[in-house]
């Protein structure tokens, strides 16, 4: 079963990828290069588009991989009592898939490319997505980090991304979310001092700070922070 929605999140990723390519993705690709991300980087990290519509990606995909299966993994939105169809979770932002250790997408942050709220949206608990055992770009992270000696941790994808255009590729983020304890485990078991690199301003100070407070109960010789 997890096997099958894994192939269902694969296809999902490779028609975001698609939208970004194709015309409906200018306004996207402009944002990208506003950012600095370069048509390659965008390759290496997936990266894809919902179209601003609340049923593209169910009218294009519903029919093949299953309306049941795309709930499920959190793509459609299951409808509200009085509501009869289901519904794309993702609409209008760009796409950034995120990895199993495995390299499996099992999840998406959707970034919102005008204004509006939230700024990122991320995929629900699933099956396959535990938001707070899951952190972005492990799988990339993690080789590269055997050959750095050293893990990076910053506050959100946009950073891994901007430091791996920097030649930087062991930097790893959770997903919208403070540190947990299930992630602090994960990174412990890449390094016995993963350094903090949160963005100066006031949230990231507070995050810094709670993670530093979350992380003092579970030190020992061989787990540490650094900031």
């Amino acid at each position: 079963r997890i096997a099958s929605l894994t192939d269902v999140m694969a296809e999902v990723a490779k028609w975001y990828t698609a939208q970004l390519d194709g015309l409906a993705g200018a306004g996207a690709r402009e944002y990208l290069k506003r950012r600095g991300i370069d048509a390659a980087t965008a390759r290496r990290f997936g990266l894809g588009l919902a179209p601003d519509n609340r049923t593209a990606l169910k009218r294009a995909l519903g029919e093949k991989l299953g309306e049941d299966a795309l709930i499920e993994t959190g793509m459609l939105i299951q409808p509200e009592e009085g509501e009869k169809e289901s519904y794309d979770r993702f609409r209008g932002r760009l796409m950034i898939p995120i990895r199993d250790p495995r390299g499996r997408v099992i999840g998406f942050g959707g970034r919102i490319l005008g204004d509006g709220e939230p700024k990122y949206l991320n995929s629900p608990q699933t099956v396959l997505f535990d938001k707070g055992r899951t952190l972005y770009n492990l799988d990339r992270a993690g080789p590269a980090s055997r050959t750095a000696r050293r893990l990076i941790v910053v506050e959100g994808y946009m950073d891994v991304i901007a430091l791996d255009r920097a030649g930087i590729a062991e930097a790893v983020a959770p997903n919208g979310t403070a540190l947990t304890e299930g992630q602090l485990e994960r990174l412990w078991r890449l390094d016995p001092s993963p350094i903090l690199c949160f963005d100066g301003d006031s949230a990231g100070k507070k995050a810094a700070i709670r993670a530093a407070t979350r992380a003092l109960p579970l030190l020992g010789p061989e787990r540490t922070l650094r900031f």
